[in-house]
């Protein structure tokens, strides 16, 4: 059966369809690549993020093995044709790019290209990447260019929104990274405040055990005891936040496993008895794993530090085409009409954002003396 090349208005859809997708940058390269390859039925397509330093801070390629990139050797550098892509704003179809006369070689291992389409991914004025494609997949004469005009505008029209994705893969990376930024300043200052007031009790309970040794060691005695007791607290309280400052490895691990090693290391470091039960829930987009992540380490974080629980249990599962989390405590429980207060000392309203903003919803269910319970639902999963 011949290779027929995608064609028309539902092909360039597709294309970007594809690459609105994703948020990770690095995903966002790759879907670019693929679906210029795969919209123009070239061989081979690349993609090169520029550096400040004159080369290449990320190179995408497509059409090319692992086996075959890893022998090709380090990333090229902005030379000849590719720097020609990186430094101007013109398009370049050429015949044979070998007979450029700006065409410095390749690698021996580096695939055979002749014709040859590129052109500039532009921000404004800013190029933020070159696409590349190399040989058209078509009948062609000797010292022709298989790629066409028409092929040299849909490549145009996919470089504008192959710039539109890049640049918010690109601001979403840098709020995730911003938002990492604000929670491991607010676990310091915890930590700060939490480990302080330990020690500082711990220095006076030993000050005071200090001076009842000779007149009074039966008091001296259960002074050192206390002394144990501040200590065990003070290292419960760097284990919690060694885990909370810890970045998730969501995704090495996925949400379920990141969620069972972090419930199994509170559960050591705490008094508490902590437990995860997680079934039958299937991948879910990064942020919406993000967003389940954060929530369970709040609501834990309130169950251990303030509601006085004696059991904590989390759980993730699936219902009615839905995946839902609920972290159950026997703790203190507080009054939910008192949402105000409530809301600000248990971080309430930023864990309802969290949820609202991956589309899903919170709920919170309180009594003092009873306990407490939080859900989280989002769709999928």
């Amino acid at each position: 059966m011949s290779h027929r090349p995608p064609s028309g208005l539902a092909a360039v859809s597709a294309a970007l369809l594809a690459m609105s997708r994703h948020l990770e940058v690095r995903d966002v390269l790759k879907t670019i690549v693929a679906s210029a390859r795969e919209l123009l039925d070239a061989e081979y397509a690349a993609l090169g993020v520029p550096d400040d330093h004159g080369g290449f801070a990320q190179f995408v390629v497509d059409g090319v093995s692992d086996e075959q990139w890893k022998a090709i050797g380090p990333l090229p550098r902005q030379h000849g044709i590719l720097a020609a892509m990186l430094h101007g704003a013109k398009t370049e179809r050429l015949a044979d790019v070998r007979k450029d006369p700006r065409f410095e070689g390749w690698p021996s291992t580096h695939p055979d290209m002749s014709d040859f389409l590129g052109l500039p991914i532009r921000d404004g004025d800013e190029t933020i990447g070159a696409l590349f494609l190399a040989n058209k997949r078509c009948p062609k004469p000797e010292g022709v260019c298989g790629f066409t005009a028409e092929d040299e505008e849909l490549l145009s029209i996919l470089a504008q929104h192959a710039a539109i994705a890049l640049t918010n893969a690109r601001l979403y990376e840098r709020s995730r990274e911003l938002t990492i930024a604000e929670e491991r300043s607010r676990l310091a200052h915890e930590l700060h405040d939490a480990v302080s007031q330990k020690l500082f009790s711990l220095r006076l309970t030993a000050q005071a055990a200090t001076a009842l040794v000779d007149r009074d060691p039966a008091r001296a005695k259960g002074e050192l005891q206390q002394v144990a007791a501040l200590a065990a607290e003070a290292v419960d309280e760097l284990r919690a936040a060694v885990v909370e400052l810890r970045p998730a490895a969501l995704d090495e691990d996925g949400l379920v496993a990141t969620l069972r090693t972090q419930v199994q290391v509170l559960d050591r470091a705490h008094t508490a008895r902590v437990t995860f039960a997680g079934a039958g829930v299937r991948a879910l987009p990064a942020a919406q794993e993000e967003a389940l992540l954060r929530v369970t380490q709040e609501a834990l974080h309130n169950a251990l530090r303030h509601a006085d629980a004696d059991h904590v249990d989390v759980t993730l599962a699936r219902r009615d085409g839905a995946t839902v989390l609920r972290v159950t405590d026997d703790g203190r429980g507080f009054e939910p009409a008192a949402t105000r207060r409530a809301g600000r000392h248990l971080g309430l309203v930023s864990m309802r954002d969290r949820a609202s903003g991956v589309g899903g919803s919170l709920t919170v269910e309180s009594e003092p003396g009873k306990g407490t319970t939080i859900e989280m639902e989002i769709p999928g999963g």
